[in-house]
């Protein structure tokens, strides 16, 4: 027999989960339980995340090589009043930026892997803005994430989660 809320084994007429202390009132389940959407999808999501997050860390290495080594050398060969010299000092800083939105990401990632608190609220603040910002991966991968997280009762679900050590 299983327990209901965090599936693991209980024995007959035992009142309590000894894993997660929630009480056992009714016929105790003989068969795993259904994972609920956040059990089955925290997994993946760290996955996407940490994927996500390795190719906007090669997207924002190589504007920053670009922003340093071809707008350098267009930019007139140092003429201040050239054209194009503003193009080096943005492009760096919008590749700081990705390369810092990617650290986030692969911290996330790895939050929700180890299922730590502050991982759903750090990967929520991330999606929201991967939604607007790298479309249109970026913004599948915030509807997924959004979808699984978002959600009161998911928000539950995440916190009852970490509360019980991974296996």
């Amino acid at each position: 027999m299983f327990c209901d809320g965090c599936g693991s084994e209980v024995q007959a007429g035992q009142g309590f989960c000894s894993r997660c202390g929630k009480q056992i009132v009714g016929p105790v389940s003989f068969s795993q339980p259904r994972p609920g959407r956040v059990q089955e999808h925290v997994r993946l999501l760290g996955l996407l995340w940490l994927g996500f997050s390795a190719f906007n860390t090669m997207a924002g290495l190589v504007l920053y090589v670009l922003a340093n080594t071809l707008f350098a050398r267009l930019n007139g060969l140092g003429e201040p009043g050239s054209p194009t010299a503003f193009l080096k000092p943005l492009l760096s800083v919008v590749a700081i930026i990705w390369l810092a939105k990617a650290a986030c990401g692969f911290l996330a990632g790895w939050g929700l892997l180890q299922r730590e608190r502050w991982a759903r609220v750090l990967v929520l603040v991330i999606a929201f803005v991967s939604l607007f910002t790298n479309i249109p991966f970026g913004t599948a991968i915030g509807v997924y994430t959004m979808w699984v997280l978002l959600p009161a009762q998911s928000e539950q679900e995440y916190e009852a989660l970490v509360s019980v050590p991974a296996a």
